[in-house]
């Protein structure tokens, strides 16, 4: 009877273990298809953002209209560090991130989008644009054609050239000629 019952403790054994196994599979299925739905939902995630930021290109778009129209001519004074994130993002003609702006203003990364945050507050219209989860930064044509044409910032030429004491020496001893 020793054999018997062995084999029949094999036999419950077996079944058990398949159940187990048939259990598992189930498991993974549905697991799988938890995956495919998470994917799915990735991806309409990723279309709403880019929906709003293109939303929000036509917003600043629409607000740099309104903020360059005659009846608001204004942007308030800018202080010597936002005067200098100011001629960094100026003088290109790309979008800048913020690590760009930090490199060739010679401001802290750590302060530069809370100086964006002010220069946009105070009238600069700044453009934003968003790529690969990174923001970039870039002051509007139009703008920069009415700051050229009519110096609102109200920029001198030592503002372009701060802290570069050789190069304004050079200039000097190039105009005195």
């Amino acid at each position: 009877m020793k054999k018997k019952d062995l084999i029949e403790m094999e036999e419950k054994l077996r079944n058990n273990l398949s159940l187990v196994k048939q259990t598992l599979s189930e498991h993974l299925s549905a697991i799988n298809e938890n995956t495919a739905e998470l994917q799915s939902f990735f991806d309409y995630i990723q279309e709403i953002e880019q929906k709003i930021e293109k939303i929000s290109e036509r917003i600043d778009q629409l607000q740099l209209q309104k903020d360059l129209s005659p009846n608001k001519a204004y942007v308030a004074p800018l202080n010597a560090t936002e005067t200098k994130i100011f001629l960094s993002i100026y003088t290109e003609h790309k979008y800048l991130s913020c690590p760009d702006i930090s490199e060739k203003s010679g401001v802290p990364l750590s302060i530069i989008r809370e100086h964006l945050a002010s220069l946009a507050q105070k009238g600069v219209p700044l453009v934003r644009s968003f790529v690969n989860n990174q923001t970039y930064y870039q002051i509007e044509e139009r703008f920069k054609e009415w700051q050229a044409k009519e110096n609102v910032i109200n920029l001198s030429l030592d503002s372009f050239f701060s802290g570069e004491k050789n190069f304004q020496t050079k200039l000097k001893t190039y105009l005195d000629f």
